[in-house]
């Protein structure tokens, strides 16, 4: 099988999909792989090394004219960057990547009228065989740790406890809201930077894996008992909760230095955690990073993209940290994407469409249809012969571009 690697053309992204490393895997089981030409640059990844793995360098058209296309953003995740794409789409492509299938259905729409099959890594199911397939979590996990590196260089303070002939600097305190895989990583990273860690989940199921940080969980007086998943994710709540929730938050965020956010619920515009009034609340000098700014943010004030300062405190609301370190980034998806692609060649892939639950839940298009119940749902379209609807999922897991 022909397999291709296209060069991320969204601003900022500078990941790829496969590094070199991993490319010679393929060429050993028997694929041509071909590279566009420059796509690893971003990523630190020369065209003589993918060449030297066994890659052939290749144009765009090219590229677009193989079995299998590995992306890291397609469709409504590469947004006007894949208008383009979408014209070199054709009923023998089929595609791999990043698609953002629940929050963009119309891209999703025009691209199934290509006739593409479409897989979105987004929705790998959160199994125990996928685990090694889950974009979201590698990425995730990634961001989490960068973002406390953001927060620490923003900060006037210094992390840890110092002392010294000049006195002791006691340590800052930082809080961490959600507790999912960025939000473990970054109470991990503040607590090993000296940081007084605190964190916060609407789970009360994940204290135990808060407190193994070392973190102190921060616990509201607040009904938890419907806040959890069949899955063990977070749920969108009412706005009475969200409300009580904020107003009990407050008197925390007035206590802490460094706050990184990190809730997300897929196809929907981040959860306020933080308003306006809850910022006024706090010391002049602290900050707030925003994990979730590429989908609104969870902070009133966060502006996606840029560093905003209210009353002294400054708001970074970064987009897409993980392709900050695209080296290491790509190299973990590259581990997914290729785990993913194994599985599907090993259920009939590219010759059958398989109802393996891997296959089934991440196929969005394929003949000319939108073939997934829930972006079909979401789209407003009927649901497919014997194909019932799934339940609208709210579960707070990390987006590709943040957290």
């Amino acid at each position: 099988m022909k397999v291709a690697v296209i060069k991320e053309l969204y601003p900022g992204e500078h990941r790829v999909a496969l590094v070199p490393a991993v490319v010679s895997t393929l060429v050993k089981a028997g694929h041509v792989v071909l590279i566009e030409r420059d796509a690893g640059l971003a990523a630190g990844f020369s065209n003589a090394d993918y060449e030297k793995a066994g890659g052939a360098i290749v144009d765009r058209n090219e590229a677009f004219r193989a079995e299998c296309v590995l992306t890291v953003r397609a469709g409504g995740a590469a947004g006007d960057t894949w208008l383009q794409d979408r014209t070199r789409m054709t009923s023998n492509s089929a595609i791999i990547g990043m698609a953002d299938p629940l929050g963009n259905c119309e891209a999703c729409l025009a691209d199934a009228q290509t006739g593409a099959t479409i897989y979105a890594l987004e929705l790998v199911p959160r199994i125990t065989r996928a685990q090694s397939m889950d974009v979201l979590s590698s990425q995730a996990n990634i961001a989490g740790y960068e973002a406390v590196l953001l927060g620490a260089t923003a900060l006037k303070k210094i992390l840890p406890m110092m002392t010294t002939a000049a006195g002791t600097i006691r340590p800052a305190k930082a809080l961490i809201l959600g507790a999912g895989v960025a939000g473990l990583q970054a109470i991990a990273t503040a607590k090993r930077l000296g940081a007084q860690v605190l964190a916060y989940d609407v789970r009360p199921a994940v204290k135990e894996q808060v407190e193994s940080l070392g973190a102190k969980f921060v616990e509201l007086d607040l009904e938890t008992s419907s806040t959890e998943t069949k899955g063990g994710y977070a749920k969108s709540m009412s706005e009475e909760f969200y409300k009580k929730q904020q107003e009990l938050l407050g008197k925390v965020l007035a206590e802490c230095d460094l706050v990184v956010t990190t809730a997300l619920i897929p196809g929907k515009p981040a959860p306020i955690l933080i308003t306006k009034a809850m910022v006024e609340g706090m010391q002049p000098g602290s900050v707030i990073v925003d994990l979730a700014a590429e989908r609104g943010g969870n902070c009133e004030m966060t502006t996606p993209g840029e560093t905003v300062t209210f009353n002294d405190i400054i708001i970074l609301g970064p987009t897409n940290l993980p392709a900050e370190v695209a080296t290491h980034t790509s190299q973990l998806y590259s581990k997914n994407i290729v785990t993913f692609l194994n599985h599907l060649i090993d259920c009939g892939f590219p010759h059958e469409v398989s109802d393996d639950e891997i296959c089934r839940e991440t196929l969005v298009a394929h003949n000319g249809d939108i073939v997934h119940a829930r972006v079909r749902d979401l789209a407003g379209m009927p649901q497919l012969h014997n194909q019932p609807p799934e339940p609208s999922s709210t579960d707070n897991v990390s987006s590709p571009q943040s957290s």
